[in-house]
């Protein structure tokens, strides 16, 4: 009996992925190059997220390229930190990647839109952790993120958060550096700006603009509802210097000043011991990484599974 149905999930296993492998249900949320569903795996019931990149869209914005290095450097992955690729397929119309359920929302969605601007010290702190296990993940593999912001980090049902959305990742040769102003306006780092050849430091740059926006429920050197236009944000991003509110206590001040150092040779994880010496920080003093790391800690916060409700 038990090699009867060994054989059958073997000839399942062989089968070509095709849209007909999964059951399609409600839009999760839609991006510059299409649209991402819930689907679900008909042969064994797990739920993903498939992000459907469409053909036109992709072609127009000469997007192949970006298209074919998001799934190579998902496919080289493999943490419990970073949305992980199931499967990939093609339709006529779509190129789709099968990823990770995240059906927690998004780290924006809980920073602005659920009670007061920002979240509790204890929830800031347990994100930090895992998007900075995330990093270090990515960083072994030498892929520089380069999209860090809170509309990236999603949250699972239990409250545990994964770094998605790789369209934007570069693998680093051997000793090299890249250049190119690419990511987000606001979190993108000074080097960046810059046009000068940066590495990984543009990470914990990230890093320390997503802490910031967790505490103060407001991205660094913007005022809340201020739209200033990129070159202002720019000029301020190179040469202001951070505001600290009330809201900051004085490990997470000192954090957030160590990561958004703007010169990326002093920065906090560009050092020696890169990724360790933020772990190392006090204001990560009651994280046990490696518990974290094995999936042994317990989120502060669990998501209202009625706001994020998949409709089947």
């Amino acid at each position: 009996m038990f090699f009867e149905r060994f054989l059958q999930w073997k000839m399942l296993e062989r089968r070509p992925i095709t849209k007909y492998t999964f059951r399609q249900y409600r839009v999760l949320g839609k991006g510059g190059f299409g649209e991402v569903w819930a689907c679900q795996v008909r042969a064994t019931g797990m739920m993903y997220a498939c992000k459907k990149l469409e053909k036109t869209h992709v072609k127009k914005r000469r997007g192949e390229a970006m298209a074919l290095n998001e799934k190579q450097i998902l496919e080289a992955l493999d943490s419990r930190f970073v949305v992980s690729l199931g499967y990939a397929y093609e339709t006529k119309h779509s190129l789709c990647m099968v990823l990770t359920m995240m059906s927690g929302g998004d780290l924006k969605f809980h920073i602005h839109n659920i009670g007061q601007p920002g979240l509790d010290k204890n929830r800031v702190r347990f994100y930090a952790a895992e998007v900075c296990c995330g990093i270090m993940h990515l960083h072994r593999k030498s892929i520089v993120y380069r999209d860090m912001k809170p509309e990236n980090i999603l949250l699972d049902d239990n409250g545990h958060i994964r770094i998605s959305d790789l369209g934007l990742a570069v693998r680093l040769s051997e000793g090299s550096l890249v250049r190119g102003k690419v990511g987000t306006a606001g979190y993108m780092a000074p080097e960046v700006i810059g046009h000068k050849h940066y590495g990984l430091s543009v990470d914990w740059w990230g890093l320390g603009c997503l802490i910031y926006e967790m505490t103060a429920g407001k991205s660094p050197l913007r005022q809340k509802g201020e739209h200033p236009k990129a070159a202002e944000m720019e000029r301020r991003i190179q040469h202001q210097p951070l505001e600290f509110g009330e809201k900051f206590g004085k490990s997470v001040k000192n954090l957030c000043s160590s990561l958004l150092n703007k010169d990326p040779s002093e920065r906090l994880g560009c050092l020696a011991s890169g990724g360790k010496d933020v772990q190392d920080h006090r204001f990560f003093r009651k994280i046990n990484f490696r518990m974290l790391e094995a999936g042994l800690v317990e989120p502060p916060f669990k998501p209202d599974a009625s706001t994020f409700k998949i409709n089947h």
